[in-house]
């Protein structure tokens, strides 16, 4: 790694006016897991100035229901956050998601904050420098994406344009399907973003000197069935080949509010709005859900070599659906 200056900042406003200051050339640092990786592989054609550590900054590792909302610091550890009894009992479907990232020495570093922002893992954009990269891309500002007519068997096969990364992020899937809000800080104050709004082909909604903070989602209450799915190369180790998050309101069998979202088929986390507005009001039985599945990835358009992530994410969207369906083995 080059040299590079360290700061321990104490609070929100000094850590916002660092990035102000250093003009875009410093990085924040919470649990690391991602930056260390960016610094030691050059991947980047900027080298930050300054790593800004917020992890000395209190009070932002919390986890509370706070009128109709449940509230989760951007400093919370992953590890924690799949074993809290709140989530475990009402918000299970966080629980699952954490539980899914990587290895526990991973999670008990990484924060809910640091996997929501973490860049994208396309091989192309990390090319290392000292085996040829960085490499120009569309992402950073130059070029086609490379993977349009390189190596795309992980890239996206919904909604992307100018770059064909997926979001990595296990827990922005959770988040988005629960309908969370991310808050933002910055030096003119707070704002908030919705989860699925937070993402852009190119990067994240984050503006210069901004960070986030916290968490916010709906208050849990009724009979919400919910259900977070993963599949991997490599189980848990690996980053999602494709993922769903399924939160459903269900009474006497039949589903009355549903929201299905897709990791790693996207830029984004992806809401499956077919495959919802298909199985609302409906009751909810095995064909149903078989329609469902292909209703939710009615639209996509694979590369050269991803078309096979297609019959995952139907097979997926169909077991999240039935997951809580007596008879119905995952």
């Amino acid at each position: 790694m080059r040299s590079f200056i360290h700061i321990d900042a104490l609070t929100v406003e000094e850590a916002c006016t660092l990035l102000r200051r250093h003009k875009g050339k410093a990085a924040l640092n919470a649990g690391g897991t991602d930056l260390l990786s960016t610094l030691k592989g050059e991947h980047l054609f900027d080298y930050p100035e300054a790593v800004i550590n917020i992890k000395t900054i209190p009070g932002f590792d919390e986890i509370r229901e706070e009128g109709h909302l449940l509230k989760i610091g951007a400093l919370t550890k992953l590890s924690e956050i799949a074993k809290f009894p709140l989530l475990m009992e009402k918000y299970s479907i966080l629980s699952e998601a954490a539980g899914t990232v990587a290895s526990p020495q991973v999670r008990n570093v990484a924060t809910l904050g640091g996997n929501v922002c973490q860049d994208v893992r396309c091989w192309y954009y990390r090319y290392p420098r000292h085996i040829g990269g960085p490499l120009e891309c569309a992402r950073k500002g130059h070029g086609p994406c490379l993977a349009v007519k390189g190596d795309n068997r992980y890239h996206a096969i919904l909604e992307a344009k100018k770059c064909f990364a997926v979001c990595p992020s296990d827990m922005a899937v959770a988040l988005a399907a629960l309908d969370g809000q991310i808050i933002v800080a910055g030096l003119k104050g707070q704002r908030r973003v919705a989860v699925t709004d937070f993402f852009r082909p190119l990067g994240n909604a984050l503006k210069s000197g901004e960070m986030v903070t916290e968490i916010e989602v709906p208050r849990v209450t009724g009979p919400v069935k919910q259900k977070f799915l993963k599949f991997t190369l490599r189980n848990p180790i690996d980053f999602a080949i494709v993922s769903v998050a399924s939160v459903l309101t269900v009474t006497e069998g039949v589903c009355r509010v549903a929201r299905i979202v897709f990791g790693a088929v996207a830029p984004a986390p992806f809401r499956a709005k077919a495959a919802e507005e298909l199985i609302t009001g409906q009751t909810i039985n095995e064909v149903l859900a078989d329609e469902a599945a292909k209703k939710a990835v009615a639209g996509a358009k694979p590369l050269s070599q991803n078309a096979y992530k297609i019959e995952i994410a139907k097979v997926l969207v169909k077991r999240a659906i039935l997951a809580h369906e007596k008879g119905f083995s995952l």
